[in-house]
């Protein structure tokens, strides 16, 4: 039995070897037939090589370039920069590739690893990857005139840099460049192929929290330490929805500074009531404050528009809390003030039986002071009043008259003028903010080509 089992493992062994020899082989074989049989393929075995570019040592090669934006999504304030798939198109013409015929012939994929193909990189570019699914999403196609076509998929997350100085309110501008990593000028020489129409799909994408505004495509020069690059720019401006905040941001904030002027119609002595009104439109602005700066980076803007409204709002509803507080302390003073006046009637109708009973003293003083005044030694420097005790004096009469000018004489009249001067305030601080959106909601202009 043993001898069986060793046997029949032995065999499986051979087979197995047998098989991953074939396999090796086969293809090589079918590689090789492949690339014979296909027009043009010859120069690939005769005298290609696919290390040096097309028409090495002379012109520069042409490679024109189109665009399809299949989307813009992940737009990121707090990481500045935007994630996009595209479909990138390149154009150039072989030489050593032309065959006879008028027709094209559409490669496998894989076949691009026995040409040439120019080393295109999006500048800028934090991560990028080829889909793979179900193959490498790549197309090689060529023309009898030698003329390539290769195309890919790529998604790609780009550097954005974002003016965050206007948000909600703000538009922002960016850019998808294309340029050569190791081919300069005198090599390669980029182009868009039809201008500002090499780029397709923007105009119908829909994003979540954006409009593309408008785009247009650039053809610029990248001086670098290795050499003068040609660089493809494709720049789009993104304008930002503002419905999505002013429901989640600036209708609440505002309801809640019109809530906080509810007080002024309750009574000053329902301090419940009024306190509890100020706490809770104070902690609820301020949780509004909180959670609109969560989702958005510290930015070398330090205070953005929303800041600015949300500060406002804050101010009014702090200020109403403050505004109770004035009326209910000036309310207790006049009832104290009232509290003083009592006792003092009082002390009047016994006053007089006190003054009766100093009137004597008073007079020996009065004489005794006229004994002194008399005699020949008398010091005039006591008889009048030095220059400090003037100036308390008088400071402490201005400051009596300004204290009584500042006193709130009917505290009931605090609410009366809150009433009318909150919401004006109110009004006159928000004209800004409709001529700011009406001047970022301007309609968009149609492509500009430069």
């Amino acid at each position: 039995m043993r001898q069986s089992l060793h046997l029949a493992v032995l065999c499986l062994s051979l087979l197995a070897g047998r098989m991953r020899v074939q396999g090796s082989r086969l293809p090589r074989e079918v590689s090789r037939g492949d690339k014979l049989s296909l027009p043009g393929f010859e120069n690939l075995t005769v005298g290609y090589n696919k290390f040096l570019r097309p028409n090495f040592g002379g012109e520069p090669v042409q490679i024109a370039l189109t665009l399809d934006i299949a989307s813009i999504y992940s737009i990121s304030e707090s990481n500045m920069d935007y994630t996009a798939t595209i479909y990138l198109r390149q154009r150039w013409t072989d030489q050593r590739l032309v065959f006879e015929g008028n027709k094209s012939v559409t490669l496998d994929a894989r076949l691009v690893e026995f040409l040439w193909v120019p080393d295109t990189y999006i500048v800028e570019s934090k991560k990028s990857f080829l889909h793979e699914v179900t193959v490498g999403n790549r197309l090689i196609r060529l023309f009898s005139n030698g003329t390539v076509l290769y195309a890919l998929r790529i998604t790609t997350t780009v550097a954005c840099n974002m003016d965050l100085s206007k948000y909600p309110m703000d538009t922002q501008t960016c850019q998808l460049q294309l340029e050569s990593w190791g081919y300069d000028g005198s090599d390669v020489e980029f182009s868009w192929l039809r201008g500002n129409d090499s780029v397709r799909g923007l105009e119908n994408l829909r994003l979540a929290q954006y409009t593309i505004q408008r785009y247009f495509t650039l053809v610029t020069r990248s001086q670098q330490e290795t050499g003068n690059y040609t660089r493809l720019v494709l720049q789009f401006e993104l304008r930002r929805n503002v419905l999505y905040f002013i429901l989640e941001t600036y209708v609440p904030s505002t309801f809640l500074v019109v809530l906080s002027w509810v007080s002024f119609w309750i009574s000053l002595d329902s301090v419940p009531a009024r306190t509890c009104i100020g706490v809770t439109t104070v902690l609820s602005m301020t949780t509004l404050m909180i959670g609109s700066r969560t989702s958005l980076p510290n930015t070398n803007c330090f205070i953005k528009a929303i800041d600015v409204y949300l500060g406002i709002c804050f101010s009014f509803v702090f200020g109403a809390l403050l505004e109770y507080a004035v009326a209910h302390y000036s309310s207790l003073q006049q009832m104290a003030a009232k509290d003083r006046g009592m006792p003092k009637e009082v002390e009047e109708v016994n006053i007089t039986n006190i003054i009766n009973s100093s009137i004597s003293s008073f007079k020996r003083k009065i004489s005794f002071a006229t004994i002194e005044i008399s005699g020949d030694n008398v010091d005039y420097s006591n008889l009048t009043m030095k220059t400090s005790d003037k100036f308390k004096f008088v400071f402490r009469d201005k400051m009596g008259r300004i204290v009584d000018y500042f006193t709130i004489q009917n505290p009931s009249n605090v609410d009366r003028y809150s009433k009318l001067l909150f919401p004006l305030v109110f009004m006159l601080a928000n004209q800004q903010t409709p001529a700011s959106f009406q001047e970022e909601r301007a309609s968009p202009g149609s492509n500009d080509q430069e």
